[in-house]
Parts: C-alpha cells; sequence; structure tokens
C-alpha cells in the first residue's frame, strides 16, 4: 500500500497529461525484479499515468488508475507499472506458462520501437505472477510475430489496491542504433478483461491501436553497443526407445551480434524433438492446410518473410542438418537471409534451401521489398522471386500488392500478382482484391513457398463492422461478410463463395454467433457446397473459457454435420487443462472420412521455470495415438534447460505414426 500511495502522490507531481513525450531518466541503483517498485530510484522516476480507454469506449479515460515509469542503466531498460483495482479478487490470472498470455487476463504491455521509424517494434508483456509473453511487431501493425523468444526479466506482485508489475529488458538482447541522446518510439498498455477494457498511452488513435506509428516518443536514452557479441547454445540429447537401441547426439545453436542491429545465426544438427506436435484437423478443401512454425531456429525475424502470396514457407525444410541466418535493420532498410542443408533419408538427397528478403523504408510508415527463394538438390533449381509493396496513403485508407515470378522443373516460368486497396477504422472494415495466379505458378513455388491453387483469376471482397452496445444486456454485434470469386485462365469460371457471420457477445459473459457459406466449386464436375454453424461460447474474451458449435451442410455431395467443443480450466495459479473434440459425419462416406478428433494439454507449474507438460491427441480416421510429456526445468530461461520427455506416436500431421515408448533426455546450456 506505501508502494502504491508513494507511486501516485509522485504521479501528481511529474504526470503530464497532454505530453506524448517521457525522458527515460539514468540510474545507477541496484533494481530488484520482485513486481514491487520500492527502490529510491522509482520514487523519482518520470512518469506517466493519462492511459485512454480504445475499448470499450474509445477516448475516454481508462476507468482505472494505472501508473507506469521508466528508468535504464547500461545493461537494461525497466519499467514499473502500478495497478489499482477495487476489486482485486476478480484479477484473471491466466496460466502460468511463457507466452501464454492470452487477452482474456490482467496484464500490462511495453511496446518499444527501438529504431523510431514508426514501422516496427517488440513488445514485452506480463501479469501478476510476472508470466512472460513477447514478440515483434512489423509493417506498422500489420504484421505480427507472436512466436519471437527475447530473454528478459518480469515479475508481479499482489497488493491492497490491486497490484503492480516490473519489468528489466537487457539491451543486449534487441536491435537499436547506439548512440546519445536517442530516441525510441513507445506505448504502455493495460488490458482489463472482466470490463472488456484496452486503454494506452500513446498518441490518439484513429482506427487500429496496433499501429506503430502512433506511439509516444521516449528520449534521453544514451546507449552503449552491447558488449556481449556471441551467445552459444550447445544441446546433448540421448534417446531410449521401447524398439531399439539407445541414440545420443549432439549439437549447437550460435548467435554473433556483428552490430547492435545486425545478428547472425548458426545451427549444426538442430534437435526439434521436444517441439509440440501439430493438433490434427479436420480439412473439408481439397487444399493443403498451412500449418504453424515452431521451431526456434526459424522464429526469430520471421515476420520479416511474411507475405499474402507466401513466397517463403519454413515448414517446407525437414531433417536440417545445419543452416546460417542473417537478420538485421540498418539506414530505413531491413534484410534477411538464411540458407538450410537438409537431408532426405528415402533418396539420400541433401537439398538446400536459401532465402534472401529485403524490405525498404518509404514515405510515411510504407514499405517496398524483395524475396528470393530457391530449393536446390542434385543441380537442379525450383524457387520464386518478387517484389511486395505496403502504403499507408492515409490513416484509414492502405494499398498492398505483390508480384512474383516462379521457376524450376515445369519447363516454365510462371507468375502471380495481386492488388488490394483497403479502407479501414477501429470498427469497420472494407477491402476488394484482385489476383492471378498462372497456371503452374504453384508448380515450382511449392518448393519453397506455400501456394495452395492457382490457375486463377480472382475477386474477393469483404466488410466487417464492430457495433459497441454496452447497454444492460448486449456488449456488442459483430458482423463479417465476404465475396470470392475465380475464373481459370481458359474463362472457365471455378469457383464462387460467400459467406456471412453474425456474433453477439453479451453482458453476462456468454456468446452466440451464426455463419451461413454457399459457395460453388468446378473440378471433375460441379458441386455446391453449404454449410450452417451456430456456436454457443462462455467466457471467450478470456482464456478460462469453452464453447461449442455445431456445424452441418453439403460438402463435395456428402451430407455431413460437424460437432466442435472446446474448454480451458483453470485450477489455481500453477495449473491448466485444455480440452478440444471434433466429430465430423460425413453421409455417403466413399473415402472413410468421417472422424473423431481429441486434444487435451494440462501443464503444472512449479515455478516460472519449473513445469510438467502433457498433450494427448487421437484421429481416428487414421487411428492415430499421440502423446508426449515433457519435464522441463529453465535454469537459464529461455533457452538454457534440462528436459525429460516422453513419447509415444509422434507423427507427421495427418499421419499415423507407429513410434514405439521413447525417452528423452536433453541439456541445453548458453555460453
Amino acid at each position: 500500500m506505501l508502494v502504491t500511495a508513494s507511486f501516485l502522490c509522485w504521479s501528481a507531481v511529474f504526470a503530464r497529461h497532454e505530453s506524448y513525450t517521457l525522458r527515460a531518466e539514468k540510474t545507477t541503483e541496484r533494481l530488484v525484479i520482485d513486481g514491487i517498485p520500492n527502490e529510491t530510484a522509482w520514487q523519482t522516476a518520470p512518469l506517466v499515468d493519462a492511459f485512454t480507454q480504445f475499448e470499450p469506449h474509445k477516448g475516454a479515460p481508462a476507468s482505472l488508475p494505472t501508473t507506469a515509469k521508466v528508468l535504464y542503466n547500461d545493461e537494461y531498460v525497466y519499467f514499473a507499472f502500478v495497478c489499482i483495482d477495487p476489486e482485486p479478487d476478480k484479477i484473471i490470472v491466466g496460466r502460468n506458462k511463457r507466452d501464454g498470455l492470452q487477452m482474456g487476463v490482467d496484464s500490462v504491455t511495453v511496446s518499444l520501437d527501438t529504431f523510431h521509424d514508426g514501422r516496427s517494434a517488440y513488445y514485452f508483456r506480463t501479469n501478476v505472477l510476472g508470466v512472460q509473453h513477447d514478440g515483434r511487431i512489423g509493417e506498422n501493425g500489420r504484421v505480427a510475430d507472436t512466436l519471437w523468444d527475447g530473454i528478459w526479466i518480469s515479475a508481479g506482485a499482489r497488493n491492497e489496491e490491486g497490484w503492480s508489475a516490473e519489468f528489466a529488458i537487457p539491451f543486449r538482447h534487441i536491435k537499436y542504433n547506439p548512440g546519445n541522446n536517442r530516441s525510441w518510439g513507445i506505448k504502455l498498455s493495460r488490458y482489463i478483461p472482466r470490463r472488456m477494457e484496452k486503454s494506452f498511452w500513446t498518441k490518439p488513435i484513429t482506427d487500429s491501436y496496433r499501429k506503430v506509428s502512433t506511439y509516444c516518443t521516449l528520449t534521453g536514452l544514451n546507449l552503449k553497443a552491447s558488449g556481449d557479441k556471441l551467445e552459444v547454445i550447445p544441446y546433448a540429447i540421448t534417446r531410449f526407445q521401447s524398439d531399439g537401441p539407445a541414440h545420443a547426439d549432439i549439437g549447437v545453436d550460435a548467435r554473433y551480434n556483428f552490430s547492435q542491429n545486425t545478428s547472425g545465426h548458426l545451427t549444426v544438427n538442430p534437435d526439434f524433438a521436444t517441439v509440440e506436435a501439430d493438433v490434427e484437423q479436420v480439412n473439408l478443401t481439397r487444399f493443403e492446410l498451412n500449418l504453424p512454425e515452431k521451431r526456434n531456429f526459424f522464429l526469430e525475424g520471421n515476420d520479416i518473410y511474411q507475405q499474402r502470396i507466401k513466397l517463403f514457407y519454413s515448414r517446407r525444410i525437414a531433417d536440417v542438418t545445419g543452416g546460417v541466418k542473417l537478420y538485421g535493420k540498418n539506414g530505413g532498410i531491413e534484410y534477411g537471409a538464411l540458407s538450410v542443408q537438409t537431408r532426405e533419408e528415402d533418396t539420400g538427397n541433401t537439398p538446400n534451401f536459401s532465402v534472401v528478403r529485403l524490405k525498404k523504408d518509404v514515405f510515411r510508415s510504407s514499405s517496398v521489398g524483395l524475396l528470393a527463394a530457391n530449393r536446390i538438390v542434385g543441380g537442379r533449381n525450383q524457387g520464386t522471386m518478387g517484389v511486395d509493396t505496403s502504403l499507408d496513403i492515409t490513416d484509414h485508407f492502405k494499398f498492398t500488392g505483390q508480384m512474383a515470378l516462379g521457376y524450376g522443373e515445369s519447363g516454365r516460368t510462371d507468375g502471380a500478382f495481386f492488388l488490394r486497396p483497403c479502407y479501414e477504422t477501429s470498427t469497420f472494415h472494407t477491402h476488394i482484391r484482385y489476383s492471378y495466379l498462372g497456371e503452374a505458378f504453384g508448380d515450382n513455388v511449392n518448393a519453397v513457398g506455400f501456394v495452395p491453387d492457382d490457375n486463377r483469376h480472382e475477386l474477393d471482397t469483404a466488410v466487417s463492422k464492430v457495433f459497441w452496445m454496452r447497454d444492460r444486456f448486449l456488449d456488442r454485434i459483430e458482423y463479417n461478410s465476404n465475396a470470392n470469386i475465380y475464373w481459370g485462365m481458359d474463362k472457365v469460371l471455378r469457383s464462387w463463395d460467400v459467406f456471412q457471420t453474425v456474433k453477439l457477445d453479451l453482458r453476462n459473459k456468454l456468446s452466440f454467433q451464426t455463419l451461413h457459406d454457399q459457395e460453388y466449386k468446378l473440378y471433375e464436375k460441379e458441386y455446391r457446397n453449404h454449410r450452417t454453424q451456430l456456436e454457443l461460447g462462455y467466457n471467450t474474451r478470456e482464456w478460462e473459457s469453452g464453447s461449442i458449435s455445431y456445424t452441418f451442410g453439403k460438402n463435395f455431395d456428402s451430407d455431413f454435420t460437424l460437432l466442435g467443443g472446446s474448454f480451458k480450466k483453470q485450477a489455481g495459479e500453477a495449473f491448466s487443462l485444455e480440452y478440444s473434440l471434433t466429430r465430423l459425419t460425413l453421409n455417403p462416406d466413399p473415402e472413410k472420412g468421417s472422424t473423431w478428433i481429441h486434444a487435451v494439454r494440462m501443464t503444472q507449474y512449479f515455478t516460472p521455470d519449473l513445469f510438467l507438460k502433457f498433450f494427448y491427441q487421437t484421429n481416428s480416421v487414421i487411428e492415430k495415438r499421440n502423446i508426449q510429456m515433457v519435464f522441463v526445468y529453465r535454469f537459464q530461461p529461455p533457452f538454457g534447460s534440462i528436459q525429460l520427455l516422453y513419447q509415444k506416436g509422434t507423427a507427421k500431421f495427418g499421419e499415423k505414426g507407429d513410434q514405439g515408448d521413447t525417452l528423452f533426455l536433453k541439456l541445453s546450456y548458453v555460453f
């Protein structure tokens, strides 16, 4: 309580409600990151307290007081928050899991535009338990890389008047330009899920709170280049199998900072055995599913490769034997490159995958880019190259476009492009997009990228609108509509699709959603597919939630029903349980596609860095039974750890897997 009172007292002295600038103060005092900002340096540190709502009452003062302060020294930049809450027993904690802070948890976030270019940023989020969630934002908020993991320190603490939190972010793990009197972009935010409230300290937000160009300014930073240039993470792993001999292996990951804004990465014989398996899904289309990347080597800087026409898809790269990667930003140019060597056990080939990406900042919060990706095996090349642009023409009107060529074994070079103007505000979005994908474009691009279908002239348009009601029963109404149509190169209509959804969020935490979709497809014959979905949810804007859905319709001459359900439950602050169910029934079912899919996750945290995770899934159509259980102690979080892992039935997505009982023991150490 004394800490809170002291913070609020100094708030009255230092607050500048109309200013969007905060001057950082350098400290020599040793700060203990325990969630309680009671050191002397905190009492006189610069602060802000003029937090403004984005939702539900845009532009209104935050409903609960929040105060934030900043300090720094040669190694860290520090942040402290004091969050007043008259109902501390209603503070939502969520899971005690890194990167497990969903938007249903009381939390605070620091976002830093370290190049002060209004385009890209890091974000760091924590809650009353000090749980960490971090990532990177690109293209002025249009792209988010939630899989990036930084090394930083955080802690939270409850008090009689709410809660508080502290951050310590080391300079050596973020990129910036060294020098005296530097300025960064900064955004501070607080989320109160039971009030559906997002509040920020930032410039006035006209449309999206994700826009980096609306950040305030953190000034007065005298920054040196970090002295720690090299980080090496060797590992050793031993595998014991019920149906085979024991096996041991070693490998290494290394990172070298050529400068404070450019880093290189090396991996030799990386191990991905402890990566969680992909969750099985129902696929009612004839297209390949896009699966998320989970391997650490491919995660940092991954956002730079994100494009609508996906010319690089890292999941194409399997059985990695070694690789190198470069990533950085300098002089308004962001750059990334990687080269990875793989092995194909069936053929004995050793394909190489190489990718180069450049993005140049232009105009206001806009960019133009180049990407080239290639796969070479046995002297044969397949790949793609292309250019893209993202233009912020006004605060609400945007334009994106891309053009690419594919080359290789198909015997022809084929192209693709799209043009997409867009208008959006905080509650409204509409766009129209024209796309061209050549008849053989995907044949070569899919060696390195992800193009589920080609041979089309395509028109696509969408409208979405959120209505905030905030009356006695209804919080908001959300409406979405999309229409899509495309023709083949022979000008024959191949597909049209129209779907609409309406979602109602009630004040009692219930939600109702309905969806209806009508589509036409031309393959070996004409098909008229349709589906209707009804969904009931409870508390779905928070992590601890549940939902059940029922979908029925016709899909490629088969009537179908699809039952879905999920729930997430927190037991105290250390144990969490997640369960999902999918039941697909097809009639007739000539290819035996009807299935049950179950997935269960359980996590028990003893401390934030000592935990036990359990994952189990089944897919009846392929008789899949997959179990993974891992005990982890992170003595150098997040990468230095001891892991004991049990697996059975692990396999690629959509495959049964014949792996017997297998035990892994893995040690990773950070030098």
